[in-house]
This record gives structure tokens, C-alpha cells and sequence, in this order.
């Protein structure tokens, strides 16, 4: 069944997500250190018209990240996302948290991806989240290669804005890995029309690349405090690693703090 977008936003169940965002901050503490975006925190946006959000795609986590920045970004509204149709056949219960099915390899897979897509985002409380390189990335690849399908998507749009959003998932001090991202400016659509989408695509490009960039500066320095932290997970080795630390603790009267770094907020 094509996915058009009144059906799209028929299938989304707002107790689902709400119930599928408690269980990813769980599933996300057991699987990183911690879930982590720039202090600087989304940028101001307006309410009242269409928000794109376009990121890199350097991991498997990246839609799930997203679900847990979305309600931190633009809470009271809805979010949606394309998904791979193969994918989408093997994870269908993300049809009712939003996610809508596209096929990327053919000429009538890209039109519908720009019609749903446009339907998605005429829908005033809706916000559309894509991963626009399309495959699997380094976040140091440059140039940042993105599919054409954003540019003209944005083109063919009269309002509203376009939100880069870094991501990656690098490891600090602890065993396991950090979940970063990083809002970067908005772009107005208005008179998006009036470009060219080679010009469109250069822009959403270069300011993806300049939202990399300052994710990795601040990522580089491992420092929390240059984040808010969205989930909190477990410090620590465990086994006899940190049994050996915490007896040592407790024989020289320290509290015992599983963490390496000692600041993870």
C-alpha cells in the first residue's frame, strides 16, 4: 500500500511514542554513557510553518536518536521520517510512530518521496526528520554528499525552515560510546523557488558540513559541559575491574565513583 500522506498521518499514534520514548531512554542508557546535545540546544523556531530537519548519517541509531531529540526540540509536535520500504517491511510498527516508506532506486520511488514528503509537511503540529545522505557516512567524508531528493524537496516548498543536525557517536572515558548532536542555524525556505536546486544543494550541504565541523570541535574536547544531557547512562566496567576499584574506595574512605572521567553530569 503506497504511503500517502493523509495515511501516513492516520497510522501515527501519539500513546505509542509517548510509550516507545520511555523505552528508548532506557534501551539508550544501556547502550552509551550518554545521549548528548550542544548546550547551545535547538535554535528558535517558528511554530507556525513547515520545520525540516536534515542530518548526516554516520550510524544505525541515527531515527532513534532522532525520536529521543525530537520531543527536546520541537515538543507538541508530531514527528515523521522516511524509512527504506525494505526496512520499513521489517519494522513496521514504525509506521505508527511516524516512519513512512520510500524507495530510493527508482524514478517513481523519488516522486512519491517529495509528494509524501510535501503532504507530511502541510500538516501544522508535523516536523520531517531526514537522514539526507541517504547511506551510511563518516562524518569527516567531504565533500558531504547529499541525496538530490532534499534539495528539490525544499525547493518546491514556500515557507518555513530547514535545520541541519550533526550526529555521532564517538567514545570519551567510559566503556561504552557517547551519543552526540548538534543543531546548526536554521535556513528560511521563503523564496526557495527562486534558486536553483544545484543552489540548493550547495547551501544545505555546506551548512550540514558546518554543523559537523562544530559537533567534532566539540566533541574532540570530551568535555560534558559543553552539552545538555539528554540520557544519563550506567558508568563503569563492572566485573572484577570495578570490584577491585570500589573495594579500594572503601578501604581508603573515598565514595566509590564507577565513572573514569569523574564529570558526567
Amino acid at each position: 500500500m503506497k504511503d500517502t500522506p493523509p495515511l501516513v498521518i492516520q497510522r501515527y499514534s501519539p500513546r505509542l511514542a509517548r510509550w516507545f520514548e520511555r523505552w528508548l531512554r532506557r534501551y539508550f542508557a544501556r547502550n552509551f554513557d550518554a545521549v548528548r546535545t550542544c548546550a547551545a540546544g535547538p535554535p528558535p523556531v517558528d511554530q507556525g510553518g513547515p520545520i525540516l530537519v536534515y542530518s548526516n548519517h554516520p550510524s544505525w541509531w541515527d531515527p532513534i536518536h532522532f525520536m529521543l531529540l525530537a520531543r527536546l526540540a520541537m515538543p507538541g509536535r508530531r514527528m515523521f521520517g522516511p524509512f527504506e520500504a525494505e526496512a520499513l517491511k521489517q519494522y513496521g510498527f514504525f509506521r505508527r510512530l511516524g516512519g513512512f516508506g520510500i524507495e530510493t532506486s527508482t524514478r517513481r520511488g523519488a516522486a512519491d518521496f517529495l509528494s509524501t514528503c510535501r503532504g507530511v509537511l502541510e500538516v501544522p503540529d508535523a516536523t520531517l526528520w531526514i537522514t539526507a545522505q541517504g547511506e551510511f557516512a563518516d562524518p569527516r567524508s567531504r565533500p558531504v554528499a547529499l541525496k538530490p531528493g532534499l534539495a528539490h524537496l525544499v525547493r518546491g516548498l514556500e515557507r518555513g525552515i530547514v535545520v541541519p543536525l550533526a550526529v555521532e557517536y564517538p567514545f570519551w572515558n567510559e566503556r561504552r560510546p557517547e551519543a552526540l548532536s548538534c543543531f546548526g542555524r536554521p535556513i528560511g525556505i521563503a523564496g526557495a523557488r527562486d534558486r536553483t536546486v544545484e543552489d540548493w544543494q550547495e547551501t544545505l550541504s555546506d551548512a550540514l558540513a558546518e554543523t559537523i565541523d562544530l559537533l567534532a570541535v566539540h566533541a574532540q574536547r570530551r568535555d560534558p559541559e559543553a552539552f545538555q544531557t539528554v540520557v544519563l547512562g550506567r558508568s563503569g566496567v563492572g566485573g572484577v575491574y570495578d570490584a577491585w576499584r570500589k573495594l579500594k574506595s572503601t578501604v581508603s574512605g573515598r565514595r566509590f565513583d564507577p565513572s573514569h572521567g569523574g564529570n558526567r553530569r
